[in-house]
């Protein structure tokens, strides 16, 4: 088998633990098999329930000393539904990881605004961890954050870790309240208002359903984010992983193979375009 056949066949993983998020969301906490390189923030490995199918599901956290690494899968298609049966200690296949991530080597000095909706914030979420671990090489951190109502909010049990994060800024909001939400109300790129930094020393992340990032992307231009400063996480249509099946070509490009973190002036040819 040669090398290039070989990274498309699947590990053995073991599940060593599952923690529930919200309704139709858990995060599977999965043992990196040996040999595997460790994932970076914004990568993705592809995750196999046997006779079902695979998915790509993008790292939501990661310990690297125990080579543990975390998927929040939401039950959605035909094999994450089947992710709700899995338990600790399952066996699952597995082989990544694949794409590039988030630029944080070229983020370091600089500025982090990290804008997410929904079951975007998982694949940001090892940004956060990575600005923790290392405060003094980052500028200032600022989380947006926005879901459909209070029950859907990711990682809820953490946000005052956010908030401890020196030099940092956390905001939250949700589209429909629930009783007794005392928080913003509206979607997330309302949130952009408390955007106060200097564009020309700031990065911006955005990851979310793709409309919600054009508006983000909007905002970010009219504060003055130039477009080699604001990327996207796209994660649309992602099949075998590897550029091989040309399930989520766009334009010239394999979101699984060149992203799914893209710089805006790299796509945005094809990222205005509705349906490419």
């Amino acid at each position: 088998m040669g090398k290039y056949t070989a990274a498309l066949v699947p590990l053995k993983a073991s599940i060593a633990r599952v923690r529930v998020e919200t309704s139709n969301v858990r995060t599977y906490y999965v043992k990196l098999p040996d040999g595997l390189e460790l994932p970076k923030p914004g990568q993705f490995n592809m995750l196999y329930v046997h006779g079902v199918g695979e998915v790509p599901i993008s790292v939501s956290d990661l310990d690297e000393e125990s080579r543990v690494v975390a998927h929040t899968v939401r039950f959605v298609g035909s094999v994450t539904k089947t992710f709700e049966l899995l338990r600790e200690g399952d066996l699952i296949g597995f082989r990544g990881p694949y794409g590039i991530g988030w630029p944080m080597d070229a983020a370091y000095g600089k500025n982090i605004v990290l804008v997410a909706g929904g079951i975007g914030l998982p694949p940001l979420r090892p940004v956060i961890r990575e600005v923790a671990r290392n405060r003094s090489a980052v500028g200032k951190l600022i989380i947006l954050y926005g879901a459909r109502t209070p029950e859907d909010l990711m990682f809820s049990y953490e946000y005052g870790d956010y908030e401890s994060i020196p030099n940092t800024e956390f905001y939250v909001t949700v589209d429909k309240p629930s009783e007794g939400w005392r928080g913003n109300v509206g979607v997330v790129t309302n949130l952009i208002k408390h955007v106060d930094v200097d564009p020309s020393e700031s990065y911006a992340f955005i990851c979310g359903p793709e409309i919600m990032m054009k508006f983000a992307v909007r905002e970010l231009l009219k504060r003055g984010f130039k477009t080699n400063k604001i990327y996207l996480s796209l994660e649309r249509r992602m099949k075998c992983g590897v550029g091989l099946c040309g399930h989520c070509q766009m334009g010239p490009y394999f979101v699984c193979k060149h992203g799914p973190v893209f710089p805006l002036w790299f796509i945005s040819r094809y990222f205005w375009v509705d349906q490419i």
